[in-house]
């Protein structure tokens, strides 16, 4: 009898230490799942589709119809350019290539990302629509990952929520969150007026076949499907690796992420080298396949986003940088801005720079659990936000001939004038049977009252110099008077009740307007709007619950 209770006991012990493996280690299934149905094959050429020999003859003084480039970086922080004097490490590393963007073309100062996290943010500049009029209210992410990141994300009292009360069958599985096969997007736009339309790099807009960058609108695709890629594989002999334990969203990306891209949704591939290196590569190559026709290349790196990964020879030339995580995070940035002046340099090359429309931003602010701060300096907010450091981003434009060098405007614009911007730089129409919010801004200011961002209960609306944020976590009301207070310091919301109460009816008139999300939010986590993440907790830090 003592022997069976014991045989008992150690079943019994081995059946829970089973389940608490299981329960510790299954943030890593999505993973491995991956690995059993798509195993990532050797490196492959990628043969892009060759265009004709010559240029079209056109009438005499007649120009073709422009290329157009949209260059997107993730995550990218309003102060990692040094244009305006920033620059990672107080101004340490430089982006000259970035930059001369700016210097050669337009500076928009006051262009807003159309949401404070990716997803939503991309799908935006797709449709020109708010994000919200067809339910992509929340950056798509799988079920395991929004429990896996609320579990220990929190700052002292104030811990994340996980609804799984939430989760119900008509959830749609992660391939499926996706912007809706219905929507126009900018690619079908242009292809119908003739373009040839490239996607290199980040998606994050659904997995499923039919939402496929190459069925909405794109002749061809080299993509990063998911929401970021491994920049090297882990070990690989070139890497120089940076790894966050204060952040779940980390520990799951390191988990889970692969060193692979995939081609016109072909099997996946492991890229040859850095994943920077490679995508400027590709378009460099992409350029020249399709420098004799016009062609819409959406460049769209998953630079600076975690995992934090730089080269060797990157590393090194930063040895001024004295923390680690600085330093690969400079170094990416670095490599980031070198490629892109590599692909401009090909556009003079091929002889099309003169006409080729080049549009450069990032799809919302640095992130809080960088654990680096001051990425959004001068500005307030982190990614995640709608403080003006998750939301304000870069925006430049360079046209030769038709953009003056050294132009600036501070009209109220960003990436939800992109679809019509490009458009009618193309020739191309806009759909007529469907609300579009976006407008040519390169024809003057956007001509719209206000601009609006909703993220569940968190809302915000600038409409002229005034800018109020609305959370139900807490429940509170911000109110900013930009033209005087353009980094969010003062709160006018208590000596302003009647501007409060106008700004929120006009929320409230926009969100009845927009379509129920597709999918739920399933996590609330606090974000501090001052410091990092991985900062101590001090009593009186502000805060905010951000929805996804």
């Amino acid at each position: 009898m003592k022997k069976t209770w014991v045989a008992l006991c150690v079943l019994a012990a081995a059946g829970a230490g089973g389940y608490w493996a299981f329960e510790a280690n299954k943030y890593k299934l999505p993973g491995l799942v991956q690995d059993w149905q798509d195993p990532v094959q050797p490196n492959r050429a990628v043969a892009w589709q060759q265009g004709p020999r010559e240029a079209p003859a056109t009438p005499s003084g007649d120009k073709n119809p422009p290329n157009i480039i949209l260059i997107v970086a993730d995550d990218l922080g309003y102060n990692d350019i040094s244009l305006g004097g920033g620059g990672v490490a107080g101004g340490i590393v430089k982006t000259p290539n970035i930059d001369s963007i700016a210097r050669e073309g337009i500076n928009f100062t006051t262009a807003y990302a159309a949401n404070a996290t990716c997803s939503p943010s991309r799908a935006a500049m797709m449709t020109g629509r708010y994000p919200t009029r067809f339910g992509f209210e929340y950056t798509a992410v799988p079920v395991e990952f929004a429990e896996s990141v609320s579990h220990g994300e929190g700052v002292g009292p104030h811990r994340a929520i996980f609804h799984k009360d939430l989760i119900t069958p008509e959830i749609p599985d992660y391939p499926d969150m996706g912007v809706p096969a219905s929507e126009v997007t900018i690619a079908e736009a242009v292809k119908a007026a003739g373009y040839h339309t490239l996607h290199i790099g980040k998606w994050h807009l659904g997995e499923a076949p039919t939402l496929q960058p190459q069925a909405q609108g794109f002749d061809e695709s080299l993509a990063v499907l998911g929401g970021a890629a491994m920049f090297l594989p882990e070990d690989d002999a070139d890497a120089v690796n940076a790894k966050l334990p204060w952040d779940p969203i980390d520990r799951f990306i390191w988990a889970n992420l692969r060193h692979a891209v995939t081609f016109n949704g072909g099997q996946r591939f492991h890229p040859k080298g850095h994943m920077t290196d490679y995508f400027a590569d590709q378009a460099i190559a992409a350029i020249e396949a399709n420098r004799n026709r016009p062609f819409f290349l959406y460049l769209a790196f998953n630079a600076p986003h975690t995992p934090f990964q730089a080269t060797k020879a990157d590393y090194a030339k930063l040895p001024q940088i004295r923390d680690h995580k600085t330093r690969v995070y400079g170094a990416m940035i670095a490599q980031l801005d070198r490629r892109i002046g590599d692909v401009m340099a090909k556009l003079k090359e091929a002889g099309i720079d003169d006409n080729t429309l080049v549009i450069f931003t990032s799809d919302n602010g640095g992130a809080w659990y960088t654990g680096i701060d001051r990425l959004n300096a001068p500005y307030r907010g982190w990614k995640a936000t709608f403080f003006e450091g998750g939301i304000r981003t870069p925006f430049f434009m360079r046209w030769p001939g038709h953009i003056a060098p050294g132009s600036t405007r501070a009209d109220v614009t960003g990436h939800i004038d992109l679809f019509s911007t490009i458009a009618a730089a193309a020739g191309a129409k806009a759909p007529a049977d469907r609300i579009v919010d976006s407008e040519n801004i390169l024809a003057g200011p956007a001509k719209r009252a206000a601009l609006y961002w909703r993220s569940g209960d968190y809302r915000a609306v600038r409409a002229g110099d005034w800018k109020l944020q609305v959370t139900k976590r807490p429940e509170k009301a911000r109110l900013y008077n930009l033209a005087v207070d353009p980094t969010e310091r003062h709160d006018l919301a208590a000596s302003e009740p009647q501007r409060v109460a106008e700004l929120r009816a006009m929320i409230d008139a926009q969100n009845r307007g927009m379509a129920k999300p597709i999918w739920p939010g399933l996590v609330e986590a606090p974000v501090r709007i001052d410091v990092p993440q991985n900062a101590p907790w001090k009593d009186g830090q502000d805060y905010v619950y951000w929805t996804n």
